[in-house]
């Protein structure tokens, strides 16, 4: 797993970069269009990180004053601010503030950096760690509008690089569990992991150990990102190879967030 910070926030660089090639020659008829994530439209999907940017900003502040984080109530008033804008607001204010956001992450100098200590979701995060979680929902969400404009989409190649070495941790925050024993194989490609995945009443993603005779699933490595995030429909899944493993299944235990 990459410790240094650099390249996450290069990651989050280009994943703003393109997100805004992608965006701002659109209309506003495909602006109200939907997003992958189907109960938002484009131009709420830049709401949602415009607002996610502003409140990442707020930890920034604690973190470098040595404070707490700020608590849950302030988040309401913010997400009821952006959720009352016109989409073409929405868009162009989103996109400021994921600049202003990043811009001011691309700015601290390495003591300021090393500086950055926060408790947030039960984790302590340095300022790797912050820019982690930023490029997980940015990388993630820059896709959820990609791909409805381009079907063919993928999860941007660096993003992808850094966060399938993530998804242990990611994992067993998020699946849901069905209950059935399974131990089996997840090799990928672009870049090539593997990986052991167990689900019963937990559900594990550890490093693999050589060890032979499983089960196997082998895909690209921005496919199970997608997986884990849930966002493998049947629409949108490359060429895999599934040997004795039920993908249908495997869906089921990540539903998304």
């Amino acid at each position: 797993m990459e410790t240094s910070p650099g390249p996450w926030i290069g990651a989050l660089r280009h994943s703003h970069d393109r997100l805004l090639a992608i965006v701002e020659p659109l209309d506003i008829g495909q602006l109200e269009q939907p997003s992958y994530a189907s109960e938002w439209s484009i131009a709420q999907v830049l709401s949602h990180l415009g607002s996610q940017a502003e409140i990442f900003g707020l930890w920034l502040d604690a973190s470098l004053k040595g404070e707490d984080p700020p608590s849950g109530e302030v988040f309401g008033p913010i997400w009821d601010s952006w959720n009352a804008r016109s989409p073409e607001v929405q868009a162009s204010d989103g996109l400021h503030m994921d600049e202003v956001a990043l811009e001011r992450m691309e700015s601290l100098d390495a003591d300021q950096l090393a500086r950055l200590h926060l408790n947030l979701f039960g984790m302590d995060l340095d300022a790797t760690g912050m820019a982690r979680i930023r490029v997980s929902e940015h990388a993630v969400h820059t896709w959820d509008v990609a791909v409805a404009l381009d079907p063919a989409a993928t999860v941007a190649p660096d993003a992808t690089g850094l966060l399938v070495d993530t998804l242990g941790p990611f994992i067993a925050r998020v699946a849901k569990p069905d209950g059935v024993q399974r131990r089996l194989r997840v090799s990928t490609t672009d870049p090539e992991r593997e990986f052991i995945l167990e689900t019963q009443e937990s559900v594990t993603l550890e490093l693999a150990d050589g060890e032979a005779g499983l089960p196997e699933l082998r895909l690209p490595a921005e496919a199970l990102i997608r997986l884990v995030y849930g966002r493998l429909d049947p629409a949108h899944t490359p060429p895999v190879h599934a040997s004795g493993v039920d993908l249908g299944e495997l869906r089921a235990i990540f539903p998304g967030i």
